[in-house]
Protein backbone atom coordinates (compact mmCIF):
# COMPACT_ATOMS: atom_id res chain seq x y z
CA UNK A 1 0.00 0.00 0.00
CA UNK A 2 1.03 3.28 -1.00
CA UNK A 3 1.72 6.10 1.99
CA UNK A 4 -0.15 8.40 2.71
CA UNK A 5 0.76 12.20 1.19
CA UNK A 6 1.07 15.06 3.83
CA UNK A 7 -1.74 16.73 2.18
CA UNK A 8 -4.10 13.40 2.86
CA UNK A 9 -2.99 12.96 6.45
CA UNK A 10 -3.48 16.72 7.05
CA UNK A 11 -7.33 16.68 5.82
CA UNK A 12 -7.66 13.18 7.62
CA UNK A 13 -6.55 15.22 11.05
CA UNK A 14 -8.88 17.56 10.44
CA UNK A 15 -12.02 15.51 9.42
CA UNK A 16 -11.05 13.87 12.72
CA UNK A 17 -11.18 16.64 15.08
CA UNK A 18 -14.09 18.16 13.68
CA UNK A 19 -16.35 14.64 14.35
CA UNK A 20 -14.92 15.28 18.07
CA UNK A 21 -16.03 18.82 18.75
CA UNK A 22 -19.28 17.50 16.98
CA UNK A 23 -19.75 14.99 19.88
CA UNK A 24 -18.69 17.07 22.86
CA UNK A 25 -21.49 19.52 21.44
CA UNK A 26 -23.74 16.84 21.12
CA UNK A 27 -22.79 16.21 24.91
CA UNK A 28 -23.22 18.84 26.04
CA UNK A 29 -26.76 19.77 24.81
CA UNK A 30 -27.97 16.96 26.16
CA UNK A 31 -26.89 17.95 29.59
CA UNK A 32 -28.41 21.39 29.09
CA UNK A 33 -32.08 20.13 28.17
CA UNK A 34 -32.16 17.19 30.49
CA UNK A 35 -31.74 18.99 33.98
CA UNK A 36 -34.18 19.99 36.32
CA UNK A 37 -34.88 23.45 37.32
CA UNK A 38 -36.35 24.23 40.79
CA UNK A 39 -39.40 22.17 42.14
CA UNK A 40 -40.24 21.26 38.10
CA UNK A 41 -39.51 18.72 36.36
CA UNK A 42 -39.80 17.21 32.34
CA UNK A 43 -38.66 16.24 28.77
CA UNK A 44 -37.65 19.59 28.44
CA UNK A 45 -37.68 22.09 31.51
CA UNK A 46 -35.37 24.74 30.32
CA UNK A 47 -38.20 25.06 27.57
CA UNK A 48 -41.22 27.29 29.03
CA UNK A 49 -44.89 25.16 28.71
CA UNK A 50 -46.19 28.29 26.42
CA UNK A 51 -43.06 27.83 23.98
CA UNK A 52 -43.86 23.28 24.49
CA UNK A 53 -47.16 23.40 22.91
CA UNK A 54 -46.41 21.49 19.37
CA UNK A 55 -50.17 22.52 18.25
CA UNK A 56 -48.98 25.22 15.79
CA UNK A 57 -52.10 25.69 13.94
CA UNK A 58 -54.11 27.03 17.02
CA UNK A 59 -51.01 28.61 18.56
CA UNK A 60 -52.84 28.66 21.61
CA UNK A 61 -50.84 28.56 24.79
CA UNK A 62 -52.69 25.97 26.74
CA UNK A 63 -52.14 22.38 28.39
CA UNK A 64 -53.97 19.95 30.55
CA UNK A 65 -53.35 20.19 34.16
CA UNK A 66 -53.44 17.29 37.29
CA UNK A 67 -53.39 17.89 40.86
CA UNK A 68 -52.27 14.41 41.62
CA UNK A 69 -50.63 12.11 43.90
CA UNK A 70 -47.90 9.32 43.58
CA UNK A 71 -50.34 6.80 44.56
CA UNK A 72 -52.73 7.68 41.54
CA UNK A 73 -50.61 6.64 38.90
CA UNK A 74 -52.93 3.89 37.57
CA UNK A 75 -56.07 5.85 37.40
CA UNK A 76 -54.07 8.88 36.19
CA UNK A 77 -52.32 7.11 33.11
CA UNK A 78 -55.81 5.54 32.17
CA UNK A 79 -57.47 9.06 31.76
CA UNK A 80 -54.32 10.14 29.57
CA UNK A 81 -54.83 7.29 27.65
CA UNK A 82 -58.15 8.05 26.84
CA UNK A 83 -57.25 11.79 26.61
CA UNK A 84 -54.44 10.65 23.77
CA UNK A 85 -56.92 8.43 22.37
CA UNK A 86 -59.81 10.57 21.87
CA UNK A 87 -58.10 13.80 21.40
CA UNK A 88 -54.27 14.85 22.28
CA UNK A 89 -52.60 12.53 20.27
CA UNK A 90 -53.50 15.01 17.46
CA UNK A 91 -52.56 18.37 19.28
CA UNK A 92 -50.14 17.21 21.97
CA UNK A 93 -50.88 19.70 24.06
CA UNK A 94 -48.51 19.57 27.23
CA UNK A 95 -49.68 17.67 30.79
CA UNK A 96 -48.52 19.67 34.39
CA UNK A 97 -48.93 17.17 37.21
CA UNK A 98 -48.91 19.04 40.15
CA UNK A 99 -48.40 17.49 43.73
CA UNK A 100 -48.07 18.66 47.22
CA UNK A 101 -44.64 16.01 47.49
CA UNK A 102 -42.11 14.78 45.28
CA UNK A 103 -42.89 12.63 42.21
CA UNK A 104 -41.73 9.05 42.05
CA UNK A 105 -39.93 8.63 38.81
CA UNK A 106 -42.15 5.51 38.78
CA UNK A 107 -44.96 8.69 38.58
CA UNK A 108 -42.93 10.02 35.86
CA UNK A 109 -42.02 7.13 33.89
CA UNK A 110 -45.71 6.05 33.61
CA UNK A 111 -47.42 9.06 32.43
CA UNK A 112 -43.85 10.01 29.90
CA UNK A 113 -44.44 6.78 28.28
CA UNK A 114 -48.10 7.26 27.21
CA UNK A 115 -47.56 10.68 25.27
CA UNK A 116 -45.86 12.16 22.57
CA UNK A 117 -46.46 15.81 24.41
CA UNK A 118 -44.22 17.42 26.47
CA UNK A 119 -45.03 16.36 30.21
CA UNK A 120 -44.34 18.42 33.28
CA UNK A 121 -44.19 17.77 36.96
CA UNK A 122 -44.29 20.54 39.77
CA UNK A 123 -44.42 20.58 43.52
CA UNK A 124 -46.64 23.05 45.11
CA UNK A 125 -45.30 25.54 47.09
CA UNK A 126 -45.33 25.76 50.90
CA UNK A 127 -47.49 28.88 50.80
CA UNK A 128 -50.10 27.93 48.65
CA UNK A 129 -50.67 24.31 50.82
CA UNK A 130 -52.07 24.47 53.84
CA UNK A 131 -54.00 25.81 56.84
CA UNK A 132 -55.30 29.26 55.93
CA UNK A 133 -54.08 32.08 57.61
CA UNK A 134 -57.41 33.49 58.88
CA UNK A 135 -58.82 30.49 60.54
CA UNK A 136 -57.17 28.35 64.05
CA UNK A 137 -56.47 24.94 64.18
CA UNK A 138 -58.39 24.05 67.58
CA UNK A 139 -61.68 25.51 65.46
CA UNK A 140 -60.98 23.66 62.31
CA UNK A 141 -60.30 20.55 64.13
CA UNK A 142 -63.72 21.25 65.81
CA UNK A 143 -65.55 21.53 62.82
CA UNK A 144 -64.03 18.42 61.42
CA UNK A 145 -65.23 16.57 64.17
CA UNK A 146 -68.56 18.00 63.99
CA UNK A 147 -68.46 17.41 60.46
CA UNK A 148 -67.21 13.91 60.04
CA UNK A 149 -70.64 12.02 60.00
CA UNK A 150 -72.65 14.66 57.69
CA UNK A 151 -71.66 14.12 54.58
CA UNK A 152 -68.46 13.23 52.37
CA UNK A 153 -65.03 14.56 53.19
CA UNK A 154 -66.58 15.48 56.03
CA UNK A 155 -63.74 14.81 58.36
CA UNK A 156 -60.98 15.30 56.04
CA UNK A 157 -58.46 17.99 56.30
CA UNK A 158 -56.49 17.00 53.08
CA UNK A 159 -59.88 17.77 50.81
CA UNK A 160 -60.05 21.02 52.49
CA UNK A 161 -56.60 21.69 51.53
CA UNK A 162 -57.16 20.39 47.80
CA UNK A 163 -60.56 22.34 47.63
CA UNK A 164 -59.03 26.14 48.59
CA UNK A 165 -56.06 24.95 46.59
CA UNK A 166 -58.35 24.27 43.31
CA UNK A 167 -60.22 27.62 44.67
CA UNK A 168 -57.61 30.08 44.76
CA UNK A 169 -53.69 28.70 43.96
CA UNK A 170 -53.76 26.35 41.11
CA UNK A 171 -53.68 28.85 38.32
CA UNK A 172 -51.09 30.47 40.47
CA UNK A 173 -48.40 27.64 39.83
CA UNK A 174 -45.21 28.43 38.09
CA UNK A 175 -45.36 25.88 35.20
CA UNK A 176 -49.16 28.03 34.55
CA UNK A 177 -48.31 31.24 34.60
CA UNK A 178 -47.74 31.38 31.02
CA UNK A 179 -50.96 29.66 29.91
CA UNK A 180 -53.66 31.55 28.66
CA UNK A 181 -56.45 28.37 28.49
CA UNK A 182 -56.02 25.22 31.07
CA UNK A 183 -57.79 21.73 31.18
CA UNK A 184 -58.60 20.05 34.78
CA UNK A 185 -58.19 16.57 34.39
CA UNK A 186 -58.20 13.66 37.37
CA UNK A 187 -57.25 10.27 37.44
CA UNK A 188 -59.95 7.88 37.59
CA UNK A 189 -62.43 9.29 35.15
CA UNK A 190 -63.96 8.36 31.55
CA UNK A 191 -64.03 10.08 28.60
CA UNK A 192 -66.56 8.58 26.47
CA UNK A 193 -66.60 10.38 22.90
CA UNK A 194 -63.98 11.03 20.24
CA UNK A 195 -63.37 14.53 20.57
CA UNK A 196 -62.48 15.77 16.99
CA UNK A 197 -62.12 19.65 17.36
CA UNK A 198 -59.77 21.27 19.57
CA UNK A 199 -61.82 22.95 22.48
CA UNK A 200 -59.23 25.20 23.87
CA UNK A 201 -59.37 26.70 20.24
CA UNK A 202 -63.40 26.74 20.40
CA UNK A 203 -63.10 28.53 23.21
CA UNK A 204 -61.12 31.41 21.82
CA UNK A 205 -63.17 31.39 18.54
CA UNK A 206 -66.43 31.57 20.70
CA UNK A 207 -64.99 34.35 23.14
CA UNK A 208 -65.85 31.65 25.71
CA UNK A 209 -64.47 32.16 29.02
CA UNK A 210 -65.84 28.93 31.11
CA UNK A 211 -66.57 25.54 29.86
CA UNK A 212 -67.80 22.14 31.64
CA UNK A 213 -69.74 19.11 31.41
CA UNK A 214 -72.00 17.86 34.03
CA UNK A 215 -73.75 20.81 36.90
CA UNK A 216 -75.23 18.81 39.81
CA UNK A 217 -76.79 20.42 42.96
CA UNK A 218 -74.26 20.68 46.00
CA UNK A 219 -75.10 19.17 49.50
CA UNK A 220 -77.08 21.69 51.53
CA UNK A 221 -74.57 21.23 54.38
CA UNK A 222 -71.41 21.55 52.58
CA UNK A 223 -71.89 25.39 52.04
CA UNK A 224 -74.81 26.55 54.31
CA UNK A 225 -72.97 30.22 54.00
CA UNK A 226 -71.34 30.52 51.40
CA UNK A 227 -74.29 32.40 49.34
CA UNK A 228 -74.12 34.75 52.83
CA UNK A 229 -70.28 35.32 52.38
CA UNK A 230 -70.74 36.10 48.68
CA UNK A 231 -73.57 38.36 48.81
CA UNK A 232 -72.05 40.64 51.26
CA UNK A 233 -68.53 40.51 48.86
CA UNK A 234 -71.29 41.88 46.08
CA UNK A 235 -71.87 44.99 48.13
CA UNK A 236 -68.77 45.70 49.53
CA UNK A 237 -67.50 45.58 45.61
CA UNK A 238 -69.97 46.68 43.26
CA UNK A 239 -67.50 48.31 40.88
CA UNK A 240 -66.44 44.70 40.18
CA UNK A 241 -69.62 43.49 38.46
CA UNK A 242 -70.58 43.66 35.01
CA UNK A 243 -73.18 45.71 32.94
CA UNK A 244 -74.76 41.90 32.95
CA UNK A 245 -74.63 38.92 35.21
CA UNK A 246 -75.55 35.07 34.56
CA UNK A 247 -76.38 35.06 38.73
CA UNK A 248 -79.77 33.96 38.29
CA UNK A 249 -78.76 30.27 38.00
CA UNK A 250 -76.67 30.51 41.08
CA UNK A 251 -79.40 32.29 42.80
CA UNK A 252 -83.41 32.48 42.45
CA UNK A 253 -85.51 35.45 41.98
CA UNK A 254 -86.18 35.48 45.75
CA UNK A 255 -82.54 35.43 46.81
CA UNK A 256 -82.33 31.83 47.18
CA UNK A 257 -79.31 29.81 46.59
CA UNK A 258 -79.93 26.98 44.16
CA UNK A 259 -76.95 25.52 44.94
CA UNK A 260 -76.51 24.39 41.00
CA UNK A 261 -72.82 24.05 40.35
CA UNK A 262 -70.08 23.29 37.94
CA UNK A 263 -68.76 20.09 38.17
CA UNK A 264 -65.04 21.64 38.03
CA UNK A 265 -63.13 17.71 38.51
CA UNK A 266 -63.49 19.06 34.32
CA UNK A 267 -63.49 22.48 33.66
CA UNK A 268 -61.75 24.57 30.52
CA UNK A 269 -61.07 28.15 31.87
CA UNK A 270 -59.49 31.04 30.11
CA UNK A 271 -57.19 31.79 32.74
CA UNK A 272 -57.74 35.62 32.78
CA UNK A 273 -60.98 35.23 34.99
CA UNK A 274 -59.37 33.56 37.45
CA UNK A 275 -56.22 35.68 37.32
CA UNK A 276 -58.47 38.83 37.59
CA UNK A 277 -58.88 41.23 40.00
CA UNK A 278 -62.61 40.48 40.82
CA UNK A 279 -62.00 37.29 41.63
CA UNK A 280 -58.77 37.39 43.43
CA UNK A 281 -60.96 39.99 45.68
CA UNK A 282 -63.70 37.48 45.50
CA UNK A 283 -61.62 34.38 46.83
CA UNK A 284 -59.79 36.85 49.51
CA UNK A 285 -63.00 37.16 50.82
CA UNK A 286 -64.09 33.54 51.02
CA UNK A 287 -60.73 32.69 52.59
CA UNK A 288 -61.06 35.23 55.61
CA UNK A 289 -64.87 33.94 56.07
CA UNK A 290 -63.13 30.62 56.94
CA UNK A 291 -65.68 28.17 54.77
CA UNK A 292 -63.01 25.88 52.87
CA UNK A 293 -62.83 24.45 56.79
CA UNK A 294 -65.00 25.58 59.28
CA UNK A 295 -67.71 24.21 56.75
CA UNK A 296 -67.00 22.50 53.54
CA UNK A 297 -66.69 24.75 50.45
CA UNK A 298 -65.51 22.90 47.70
CA UNK A 299 -63.89 24.35 44.40
CA UNK A 300 -67.09 23.70 41.74
CA UNK A 301 -69.90 26.19 43.88
CA UNK A 302 -66.89 28.85 44.35
CA UNK A 303 -65.89 28.60 40.78
CA UNK A 304 -69.53 28.13 39.95
CA UNK A 305 -70.31 31.18 42.28
CA UNK A 306 -67.69 33.34 40.88
CA UNK A 307 -69.15 32.57 36.68
CA UNK A 308 -72.00 33.01 38.00
CA UNK A 309 -72.12 36.29 38.91
CA UNK A 310 -68.63 37.58 37.00
CA UNK A 311 -69.87 36.05 33.68
CA UNK A 312 -72.55 36.63 31.55
CA UNK A 313 -74.32 33.31 30.05
CA UNK A 314 -73.09 33.34 26.48
CA UNK A 315 -69.38 33.42 27.99
CA UNK A 316 -70.19 29.89 29.54
CA UNK A 317 -70.17 26.75 27.84
CA UNK A 318 -71.50 23.34 28.17
CA UNK A 319 -69.72 21.04 25.93
CA UNK A 320 -72.03 18.31 25.41
CA UNK A 321 -70.52 16.55 23.23
CA UNK A 322 -68.21 15.46 25.46
CA UNK A 323 -69.45 12.77 27.01
CA UNK A 324 -67.60 12.23 30.66
CA UNK A 325 -67.83 10.15 33.85
CA UNK A 326 -66.00 11.07 37.34
CA UNK A 327 -67.26 8.49 40.10
CA UNK A 328 -70.88 10.16 41.20
CA UNK A 329 -72.42 10.96 37.94
CA UNK A 330 -72.04 10.62 34.33
CA UNK A 331 -72.66 12.66 30.98
CA UNK A 332 -72.98 11.41 27.17
CA UNK A 333 -74.58 13.15 24.68
CA UNK A 334 -78.49 11.69 23.18
CA UNK A 335 -78.06 13.63 19.66
CA UNK A 336 -77.05 11.37 17.25
CA UNK A 337 -74.46 13.60 15.37
CA UNK A 338 -72.70 13.63 19.06
CA UNK A 339 -73.84 9.60 20.21
CA UNK A 340 -72.29 8.65 17.30
CA UNK A 341 -68.58 9.21 18.21
CA UNK A 342 -69.12 7.56 21.96
CA UNK A 343 -69.05 4.64 23.45
CA UNK A 344 -71.60 4.94 26.53
CA UNK A 345 -72.11 3.01 29.29
CA UNK A 346 -75.64 2.57 30.98
CA UNK A 347 -76.68 5.78 33.26
CA UNK A 348 -75.28 8.40 31.65
CA UNK A 349 -77.85 10.23 30.71
CA UNK A 350 -77.43 12.62 34.38
CA UNK A 351 -77.59 15.81 32.70
CA UNK A 352 -80.70 15.45 30.36
CA UNK A 353 -83.02 15.00 33.43
CA UNK A 354 -80.25 17.58 35.83
CA UNK A 355 -82.30 20.60 37.37
CA UNK A 356 -79.09 23.01 36.95
CA UNK A 357 -79.18 22.40 33.50
CA UNK A 358 -82.67 22.73 33.00
CA UNK A 359 -82.65 26.02 34.47
CA UNK A 360 -79.55 26.87 32.58
CA UNK A 361 -81.81 26.81 29.54
CA UNK A 362 -84.47 28.48 31.14
CA UNK A 363 -82.79 31.57 32.74
CA UNK A 364 -80.92 34.56 31.14
CA UNK A 365 -78.39 37.19 32.35
CA UNK A 366 -80.34 39.94 34.39
CA UNK A 367 -78.64 43.81 34.80
CA UNK A 368 -75.79 44.81 37.15
CA UNK A 369 -78.83 46.69 39.90
CA UNK A 370 -81.19 43.45 39.62
CA UNK A 371 -78.11 41.98 40.86
CA UNK A 372 -77.13 44.32 44.06
CA UNK A 373 -80.81 44.18 44.76
CA UNK A 374 -80.97 40.26 45.09
CA UNK A 375 -78.08 40.84 47.34
CA UNK A 376 -79.46 43.18 49.09
CA UNK A 377 -82.45 40.96 49.97
CA UNK A 378 -83.30 40.39 53.69
CA UNK A 379 -82.19 36.30 54.33
CA UNK A 380 -84.80 33.78 53.80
Amino acid sequence: MAPMSPRFKRLLVAVVTLLSMFAVYRTLDISTTSRSVGTTDTYIPDVPVSQNVTNSGSNLRAALVALVRNSELSGMRSTVRQLEDRFNNRHSYPYIFLNDEEFTEEFKDGMRSLTKAPVYFGKLPKEHWGLSPYVTEEKVQEALEHNRDRYLYGGSYSYRLMCRYQSGFVYKHALLKDLDYYWRIEPDVHYYCDIPYDPFKYMKDNKLIYGYTISPVEKAETVETLWDTTRKWILENPDYLQDKSFIHWVVNEKSVYTRCHFWSNFEIVDLSFYRSEAYESYFQHLDRAGGFFYERWGDAPVHSMAASILLRKEQIHWFEDIGYHHPGYSHCPNKPEMSARCVCGGGSDYMYHSMCNRRFGEVGNIYKDQVLELAAMPDK
